[in-house]
């Protein structure tokens, strides 16, 4: 159990990400969480209201596995693995305690934020609704989210996904240095 715990050394985990970038390749198909809207809208029904979604959403079924996958593992690990939160540098600790966020370091994701009483503020559930908004928008917007630009992207060499990584670093940065700063 202490190897799961553990981050792993980039010798370790890059390989692995490597062989199974080169089987997505090698099966034609990429790595990507967002285009899984595309598939669950085509599911739904969509397909009767925009072209869009006129397609064989059963090629993509691997991929409603992959959330499944994702969904139980980190359902597993928080509930039965006990892993710790990540621990922050302690300058961030204390801008983040500036801003209110008291609890750092104590969970994996900031109480002011995501806890029942925050969503029922209306400041709290704006966020989380332009936030979700903004996130689902522009991950179409850039065809496709961070993990599919900056893991199958890149490692295609696809200049498209380049300049998506660039803008959302750009992005985060303004995010974490300038409006957090407003909002909070």
């Amino acid at each position: 159990m202490e190897l799961i715990y553990k981050p792993w050394a980039w010798y370790v985990a890059g390989p692995i990400i490597v062989f199974v970038l080169f089987m997505l390749v090698k099966l034609g198909k990429s790595f990507g969480m967002s285009s899984n809207l595309n598939t669950m809208c085509t599911i739904a029904g969509a397909g009767k209201f925009s072209d869009t979604f006129k397609t064989d959403w059963k090629i993509n079924t691997w991929s409603l596995v992959l959330i499944l996958g994702v969904f139980l593992g980190g359902l597993i690990a928080f509930n039965f693995l006990h892993v710790e939160a990540p621990q922050l540098h302690p300058d961030s600790v204390d801008s983040l305690k500036a801003m209110g966020f008291n609890s750092v370091n104590q969970d994996f994701l900031p109480q002011k934020l995501y806890s029942l009483d925050a969503l029922l503020t209306i400041k709290g559930f704006a966020i989380v609704l332009l936030a979700g908004f903004l996130v689902g928008f522009g991950a179409r917007y850039a065809g496709g989210c961070t993990s599919g630009h900056a893991i199958s992207g890149l490692s295609n060499l696809q200049l498209p996904s380049l300049i998506a990584v660039i803008g959302f670093f750009i992005g985060g940065l303004l995010m974490v240095h300038f409006l957090m700063p407003l909002i909070f």
